[in-house]
């Protein structure tokens, strides 16, 4: 099992959710962040007056699916979220020991 962690531009999100659905991944979870990487924010003009944002707004996307589908799981998050700026996010991919569904006791990828 894999865990998919991604970073993407906030109004990405449903284009995002709408290609994960569309093969066939149902759980997600999703969380607001705020973040920079390589270009420690920007600079924006605010009733005249320049001010740096430091922390861009993201949206942070959790997925844990069977090791066969993370390479499928990844191109479609990066083609869904992709914009071609500077920020589009990051994709990291992590091994999953174990999952456990609370109701059932099921483990493994019959948790998922």
């Amino acid at each position: 099992m894999k865990y998919i962690i991604a970073v993407v531009k906030p109004h990405k999100l449903d284009e995002v959710r709408e290609a994960l659905a569309s093969i066939g991944i149902q759980g997600i979870t999703v969380t607001e962040v705020k973040g920079h990487g390589r270009q420690g924010g920007h600079t924006e003009f605010y009733r005249g007056a320049e001010y740096a944002v430091t922390f861009v707004p993201k949206v942070k996307i959790e997925i844990a699916v069977d090791t066969a589908l993370s390479a499928r799981v990844v191109e479609t998050i990066r083609k869904a979220g992709e914009t071609g700026q500077i920020g589009d996010g990051k994709i990291f991919v992590l091994p999953l020991e174990e999952a456990v569904r609370i109701r059932t006791g099921e483990v493994g990828t019959d948790a998922l």
